[in-house]
């Protein structure tokens, strides 16, 4: 919470003890930071303090209260807000406190219930005018940043706020990029941190990096924090805009985790030139994969390093998706830790990465949609697809892309058990409706471009029987229904007809099957 700063003035010692101990200050929004016991002191206390909040008495030596808050309000840069206490009924005094704009207007004995109401809501004021504030410094931050780095803005313009920011002719300025990567909503633990949130954290650690300095403008781009950092700034780090990087980071990381990266651009000696800065910064962006494991990029470290935008290796992209068909699991993670380091190692600019897992996650799309799959039912298909616009690490990336591969790999391979059951099933109809011919596992094998050996085991895992002992079952259990109903058909007619052409081996294989020949089963029923 927010505490406004409070300063007591008053010539009675136990009347200024007294009031720090009556009042819960924290509770009603304030700190008292410093007590004087004379205007005169208190006005030198309001200069270098520079309090919130004045609470004085009226009569004091050398300085009495209206003569001190008369001073502050015409001679002073200080602007606090004054509530004076007193112990006098005096409508000449509370006339010229109004003309001061004093808050309030306290009388003595102070009664505990009224004085905390009146700093309550004072507390409620100040909030508002310093949100307000707050809003209105950040429109006029974001507008001059925006006018500089557009090459728009005017010498007056530029020189306004050089004055504000106390540049001297020496100093160097430099663009920095501060994004938040892993940042997506596909998350194990589905928090993300907002881009305001973000900057919100990033002007918390630089003001105390920087103990304070309020010099350090923020502006807040499409997905990234734009900082303007100068030389003052550095001083505390050696002057080094990659010493200042890594501490930034550093303090980053504790509260918003590892994904906190850093751009840094050439430095130039005008704030007129700071677009130069931020473009480099911008080109900076573009060796992020390079630098995955310090996070920070500085242009001037690695611009005479050229980017590579090559696709991937046909053959390499070939063997991935057979690795991933044929369910070669330790083969595919090691295709993945060889991409993913030459993405590194090889200097690929973010947008080849983003192409050569575009073409891989298309390969794969590919295989399961010709093997009737839809890739939508895929839990890793939505992060794969749709990271592009966000800001990921490799190792981010990398994790996704290998959860896509393996789930990938285990959805080809029950769509080929489902085309294998169901092809299993179109053998079974076929054998259902052709006992009678003169078939064979090697011939349906055949005819279905199976081979015979997997097409046994097939039948006998899915069936729980061997292909013969089935085709034997079907051809008896009609050879039965014959001798049922066809009481004229002879035993070798009716073994021809379920597709034995050897009537004695029908009979020793009906006896087999039903423990008495054909003629006995027959006799039985009459």
């Amino acid at each position: 919470m927010h505490l406004h700063s409070a300063i007591l003035v008053d010539d009675e010692v136990f009347t200024r003890k007294g009031l720090m101990k009556l009042i819960d200050w924290e509770a009603c929004g304030f700190r008292i930071v410093d007590e004087a016991d004379n205007g005169e002191d208190a006005l030198d206390l309001i200069e270098r303090v520079r309090p919130d909040v004045v609470i004085t008495d009226i009569r004091m030596p050398v300085l009495d209260g209206l003569e001190l808050i008369r001073r502050i309000v015409d001679e002073s840069e200080a602007n606090p807000v004054f509530i004076i206490i007193s112990g006098y009924h005096d409508f000449k005094y509370a006339q010229q406190a109004v003309r001061y704009g004093v808050h309030d207007f306290i009388v003595k004995p102070i009664d505990e219930k009224e004085f905390s109401d009146t700093l309550r809501k004072l507390n409620d004021r100040l909030n508002r005018e310093r949100l307000e504030r707050i809003r209105n410094e950040r429109l006029m931050t974001g507008a001059m940043i925006e006018s500089l780095i557009l090459g728009e803005a005017e010498d007056a313009f530029v020189a306004e706020w050089e004055h504000r920011l106390m540049l001297r002719k020496a100093d160097r300025l430099f663009y920095l990029f501060a994004e938040l990567n892993d940042n997506h909503p596909w998350l194990p633990s589905g928090e993300q941190i907002s881009l305001v949130r973000f900057k919100e954290l990033v002007q918390q650690e630089l003001l105390h990096l920087t103990a304070g300095d309020q010099s350090i403008y923020l502006h807040e781009h499409r997905n990234r924090i734009g900082i303007l950092v100068h030389d003052r700034v550095l001083a505390s780090f050696e002057g080094n805009i990659a010493i200042f990087a890594a501490k930034l980071r550093e303090k980053l990381s504790a509260e918003a985790g590892g994904g906190v990266f850093l751009y840094a651009g050439s430095p130039v000696n005008s704030l007129s030139d700071i677009q130069q800065s931020y473009r480099t910064a911008k080109e900076a962006l573009l060796y992020k994969y390079v630098h995955d494991d310090s996070r920070i990029v500085i242009y001037d470290q690695v611009r005479a390093n050229p980017l590579n935008y090559v696709g991937i290796d046909p053959n390499g992209f070939n063997r991935l998706i057979e690795q991933i068909e044929e369910m070669q699991e330790e083969a595919v993670k090691g295709v993945i830790d060889v991409l993913f380091q030459n993405f590194r190692l090889k200097y690929y600019a973010p947008e080849a990465v983003k192409m050569n897992i575009h073409q891989c996650v298309l390969g794969v799309t590919k295989a399961i949609r010709d093997m009737g799959g839809d890739e939508q039912t895929l839990n890793s298909f939505a992060p794969i697809v749709g990271w592009h616009d966000l800001n990921l690490s490799l190792g981010e990336l990398k994790r996704l892309f290998s959860d896509f591969t393996s789930e990938s790999q285990r959805y080809i391979a029950e769509l080929r058990k489902e085309q294998a059951r169901g092809g299993i099933h179109k053998i079974r109809c076929y054998i259902e409706v052709n006992y009678s011919s003169n078939i064979s596992l090697k011939s349906i094998a055949a005819q279905f471009y199976i081979n015979p050996v997997y097409l046994g085991q097939l039948f006998k895992k899915t069936y729980g029987v061997y292909f013969n002992d089935f085709l034997l079952q079907i051809r008896v259990n009609e050879a039965k229904r014959l001798l049922r109903q066809s009481s004229d058909m002879r035993i070798y007619e009716i073994a021809e007809k379920v597709g034995f052409s050897n009537a004695d081996y029908f009979v020793t294989q009906f006896e087999k099957i039903e423990q008495m020949t054909p003629s006995e089963y027959r006799n039985k029923l009459l």
